[in-house]
């Protein structure tokens, strides 16, 4: 007993000692830094008050086989995990090491054009009306975005490593979560944890895998990654994440020099086996219908433009176009080569199933000919104005989506990588 009580006071000596050296090491720009939300704790007892009195009563309450440091989670409830503790690994920072960025500042496209050029990246969430993009130039600094768009509180992620941008709603239960970053990855993918429960979310799920709230999931957004150019042409009048965030970084630079070499068969920390039926940081576009996915490699997808699919009885079209600089290879965004996007969309449309075929400015459909652009909105011809339905693909490097999704199909597969 005497051995616990010294073993629990050591551990909370190092978290107090993380913590104030995480304060200490955080670099602040000269920018005005937005106010942070505050999350209201619920009633006495808290969410992680249980937490720890779990972690008192766990046979094993400090997870002996990890390849993370411990502190500074004195209040994550290790009892609870979904995926084995030897899966999660430290990436070299410490919690809030890489820091989320809580109800940002937003700038107009005019005042986005003295920084952003009209090749470089951007995640763009529509939602009640209203269009935001999140320029992948700021987000691969900060990774998380704690934001509220049409009264709705939201996070954007994106996780360089697997080049994955994703956003999900962030209310639970009543109870409005403010995510950060935690510094540990599961294969590759990013590890975010919720300031309430100090649980910990897998960013390619949006499900908690580590703590109180093991097994929960958050409700998937959709959302596309697109050129500023592509977003302006859009939306006029939409907004951006402003670049004045409060931290000084080199936002416009890739710390991540050379990583989207795409024949590379390295993969900065996955040590998963790796799926061989195409080169381990292949983009590809991928859909889940039920419990069937697929992914479509850009090699082929820049090749046709447009694929005419079905999976699980849904008729989809998968678009792509040119114009989208990878955020992940030369030290300037800007200056970077360029890997195009993509979007899936259902072919269904008013009691019709229409047919794609790519054009030079954009993409048509054979039954109307009216043209369509990247997110799905007719331009023109009869059908001017309408909307096909987003089907919620998502952009991926194939080892990191094969590692959570193995039974995935591969569109034009052949046996092994190309």
């Amino acid at each position: 007993m005497k051995r616990q009580l010294v073993w629990f006071a050591f551990l909370f000596l190092l978290a107090g000692c993380g913590r104030l050296a995480d304060g200490a090491a955080e670099e602040r720009g000269t920018a005005v830094s937005p106010p942070t939300p505050t999350v209201s704790p619920r009633a006495t007892p808290t969410r992680s008050q249980f937490a720890n009195a779990a972690s008192r009563e766990c046979a094993n309450p400090v997870p002996e086989d990890r390849q993370f440091p411990l502190p500074p989670w004195p209040n994550t409830n290790f009892c609870r995990h979904s995926a084995p503790y030897d899966e999660f690994i430290w990436g070299g920072r410490s919690r809030d090491g890489i820091p989320a960025l809580n109800n940002p500042e937003l700038e107009t496209i005019a005042e986005a054009e003295l920084w952003l050029t009209d090749p470089e990246p951007a995640l763009v969430l529509q939602l009640g009306g209203e269009a935001r993009a999140y320029p992948i130039p700021i987000l691969i600094w900060h990774e998380i975005v704690n934001d509220v768009v049409a009264g709705q509180p939201v996070v954007v992620t994106y996780c360089p490593l697997c080049n994955s941008g994703l956003a999900f709603e962030r209310t639970l239960d009543g109870q409005t979560l403010e995510f950060g970053v935690t510094g540990i990855l599961r294969n590759a993918d990013l590890i975010m944890f919720d300031r309430l429960t100090e649980s910990w979310w897998q960013q390619f799920t949006g499900e908690a895998v580590v703590g109180e709230m093991t097994g929960t999931k958050l409700t998937p957004l959709p959302v596309s990654m697109v050129s500023f150019a592509d977003f302006k042409a859009q939306f006029p009048n939409g907004r951006l994440l402003s670049i004045y965030t409060g931290y000084d970084r080199r936002y416009g630079e890739n710390p991540y020099l050379n990583y989207d070499s795409r024949f590379s068969r390295g993969t900065k920390f996955y040590k998963g086996e790796l799926d061989d039926r195409l080169v381990p940081k292949m983009r590809v576009m991928t859909v889940a219908v039920g419990d069937t996915a697929v992914a479509y490699p850009y090699d082929i997808l820049s090749e046709t433009g447009a694929i005419n699919d079905e999976v699980a009885g849904q008729p989809l079209v998968v678009f792509w176009k040119s114009g989208t600089n990878t955020p992940l290879y030369n030290k300037y965004i800007a200056e970077a080569r360029d890997a195009g996007s993509a979007a899936v969309y259902s072919r269904e449309l008013d009691g019709q199933t229409l047919t794609f075929t790519a054009v030079d400015d954009g993409f048509t459909d054979e039954e109307t000919g009216s043209g369509w652009n990247i997110f799905g909105t007719a331009v023109s011809g009869p059908l001017a104005g309408a909307q096909l339905t987003s089907l919620n693909g998502n952009e991926f490097f194939w080892f990191a989506w094969a590692a959570f999704r193995p039974d995935t199909s591969v569109y034009g597969a052949t046996d092994g990588a190309d």
